[in-house]
């Protein structure tokens, strides 16, 4: 199959366009792009900017997504010790992480001193919403570009359930360990307003209430939440709300930070599959993208750090040709039907 010449992404990718040098029209931009870090150092300012000026405001400044996997370790790290915030890290368990992300939450909070909140919600309504996000058309081919159906099912939840609780504690910034791959350098600051928030809540409910009905409830905010009074400009509830994505615009490099989070104690797990530090799920949710739509969905975040220069393309096709570890595979898809009488696959 043809691919890019510069970065990863196939001739199967939706949308793509190759010029007669056979590199892709995301490629060309980039190459086009002189002043993207200038703009990056821009939001870099506008990053720490931000964090003083809600820094002590309330108990925590901060609720990090925090997975245990390799890049929400090294945000956790980040936060902690270049911009010196109080974190609450909430750990959304959806019944899938590996038992070594479970052991490096633990870890690593510990080795920063950080407080740690872990929430394991109730198997029968997420197991519900992960299988039929295998064989039903809930999202856009725009966002399946970028994540599989499973994953973005997965995504909407966690990423409710902890504006939910940034909400109702009013901790002013929210934190996710995404790579620059997966998230645009603009992304790194946003500031969030009521009309935003009720809006995405929508888009959630819209999406996923015929799967899970009213064991949605937990995880969306209520109309309770918007009664109190609202002002524009980056803020919710009558309080500074933004949704921040620090490795978008920080330096970011595979091996320092994976000997960075090692000096704290984090392990890789040995049963996630390559593009995966936390996950069991993941492998059998892209093994469900590829077979329906002929292409990986982690092609566009490996192609943009190849593109970036902070991984090699021969290691880019690497991670998208490794193959599954099919116990695993086979464990999730018990799983996801029935707990009783299945066991983990040992790492």
């Amino acid at each position: 199959m043809k691919t890019c010449r510069q970065c990863v992404l196939p001739e199967n990718f939706p949308g793509i366009k190759f010029n007669e040098g056979t590199i892709c029209q995301h490629c060309q931009r980039h190459g086009q792009a002189a002043s993207t870090e200038s703009l990056k150092q821009k939001y870099r300012d506008k990053l720490s900017k931000v964090i003083r000026e809600v820094r002590s405001r309330a108990a925590f400044d901060v609720m990090v997504s925090y997975s245990g996997g390799k890049d929400s370790s090294y945000t956790l790290k980040l936060l902690k010790q270049e911009y010196d915030l109080n974190i609450l890290a909430v750990t959304f368990n959806h019944g899938f992480l590996s038992s070594q992300a479970l052991k490096n939450a633990e870890t690593v909070t510990r080795a920063l001193n950080i407080d740690h909140l872990m929430f394991t919600p109730g198997q029968e309504a997420l197991y519900r919403a992960f299988r039929n996000s295998m064989d039903t058309d809930l999202y856009s081919l725009k966002e399946l570009q970028r994540a599989s159906s499973i994953c973005l099912t997965c995504m909407h939840l966690i990423k409710s359930f902890i504006l939910k609780c940034s909400f109702e504690m009013n901790i002013p910034l929210i934190a996710y360990g995404w790579s620059p791959g997966q998230v645009a350098f603009r992304s790194a600051v946003v500031p969030l307003n009521s009309a935003m928030i009720q809006q995405m809540q929508k888009a959630v409910a819209r999406t996923l209430r015929h799967l899970m009905g009213n064991d949605l409830k937990p995880f969306v905010l209520g109309e309770n939440h918007f009664g109190m009074p609202h002002k524009e400009g980056g803020k919710a509830g009558g309080f500074p709300l933004f949704s921040i994505h620090p490795l978008a615009v920080l330096p970011y490099h595979e091996e320092n930070i994976l000997a960075e989070i090692g000096r704290l104690g984090w392990q890789a797990p040995a049963d996630t599959d390559s593009n995966s530090t936390n996950c069991l799920l993941n492998g059998l949710a892209n093994q469900v993208h590829v077979s329906r739509y002929g292409f990986h969905p982690y092609a566009y975040e490996i192609a943009g750090l190849v593109r970036n220069g902070w991984m090699d393309r021969e290691a880019g096709f690497q991670k998208l040709a490794a193959p599954l570890d099919e116990d695993v595979v086979r464990y999730v898809r018990m799983k996801l039907r029935t707990e009783r009488g299945n066991s983990a696959p040992s790492e």
